[in-house]
């Protein structure tokens, strides 16, 4: 086990116009599981394959523990990847999958079968270690993948979205079992997913990337309550945080005509970069329906009902995207008290729950 440092790490490719990761500057602690999260094109992978040795680091440098490993050849890494397509030899029984590399590198027979076995123990893979991989379900194969990546006891677990290939309902009970396996373990994991649902009930902490640059770092729980810009606001939760562009007046703003009260020492922060104008948001759950006088009017699109709760979908009056499109606004209603399609109800955001951010950089005010 090891602590991993990214110092500045970069990776532009031959005939780029800009680099793919851009001075990665990343702390991973020992023992921790972190996940890279972002999406399609924003780094991430490329950020792990840079760890693994499998891309040239263009700038900077990457740390395992006390060793410079940049120019290190992967082999010679310590590492174990564990891939999106299992990568499974299909002529081999699952025990020989799993004590491949330990063959190649000359380990014993006892040792090698004592070290196949341990992990099958810990990942339910005993009765199946005859089989061959066409034999099993794609948890099971993720599962030797995975077994494959302990038998070696590396200094760090490499994943590339291990799960994508898998069903709705076997993601959540893979994912569940990943996190609780890491623990046991206490091997650092980098993990790398599009998802953010699985991101947030994943990883110790979190990293959110776009286009290259590192956007934020921090615990489930605070990326979701402080979010440090307009992008992380809007990636992170499910579903999204609403993000509405509002008029700013002495104590506050002004939201489909009704005022909205904001922190006053957000209102001054913008008065004092000489805004008029702000981004606004709030989760789902910040609203509540109330009357007509004290409400924004909310013309409701499309409800989804869940049981307890529903989620409606539909507009403020004036809330428009740069495309001149309606804004969607998502608000999350009591189940038993849902709005039919095409009616207009009225609601109230929580001022507690606002945040508030600079509309031109992007950069949440701080409260």
């Amino acid at each position: 086990m090891a602590a991993i440092t990214y110092d500045k790490a970069t990776l532009q490719y031959p005939g780029a116009d800009k680099p793919s990761v851009n001075a990665l500057d990343l702390d991973i602690a020992d023992g921790e599981f972190l996940v890279l999260v972002g999406p399609s094109g924003c780094g991430k992978s490329t950020s792990l394959r840079m760890l693994a040795g499998l891309e040239d680091v263009t700038d900077g440098s990457i740390r395992i523990g006390d060793k410079d490993v940049t120019h290190v050849p992967p082999k010679n890494r310590d590492i174990a990847m564990v891939f999106q397509n299992y990568a499974l030899y299909p002529h081999m029984s699952v025990a020989d999958n799993m004590g491949f590399a330990l063959k190649i590198s000359g380990m014993g027979k006892e040792e090698m079968r004592k070290r196949v076995e341990d992990a099958a123990k810990v990942l339910d893979l005993t009765q199946y270690l005859d089989r061959k991989p066409k034999a099993l379900s794609g948890g099971q194969r993720q599962r030797v993948a995975m077994g494959r990546a302990i038998v070696r006891n590396p200094q760090a677990f490499l994943m590339d979205e291990p799960l994508s290939n898998l069903d709705a309902k076997l993601r959540v009970q893979t994912r569940t079992e990943i996190a609780a396996l890491q623990r046991r373990l206490g091997t650092t994991t980098v993990y790398v997913t599009h998802d953010q649902v699985e991101a947030m009930t994943m990883g110790d902490r979190v990293c959110v990337l776009k286009d290259g640059f590192l956007q934020q770092v921090d615990t489930p729980r605070n990326l979701y309550d402080k979010p440090d810009n307009i992008f992380v606001a809007g990636f992170i939760g499910s579903p999204a945080m609403n993000l509405v562009e509002v008029q700013l007046t002495g104590e506050g703003a002004t939201v489909g005509g009704k005022p909205v009260p904001l922190p006053r020492s957000a209102v001054s922060a913008l008065s004092a970069q000489n805004q008029t104008t702000a981004t606004i948001g709030f989760r789902p759950e910040a609203t509540s329906l109330t009357t007509a006088e004290n409400g924004i009017p909310f013309e409701v699109t499309v409800v989804e009902e869940l049981g307890s709760d529903a989620f409606a979908y539909g507009s403020f009056p004036g809330a428009q995207t740069e495309a001149g499109r309606e804004r969607l606004i998502t608000v999350r209603i009591p189940g038993r008290n849902v709005p039919m399609k095409g009616e207009t109800v009225h609601l109230q955001v929580d001022p507690e729950s606002i945040h508030v951010f600079n509309t031109e950089t992007g950069k949440r005010i701080s409260e």
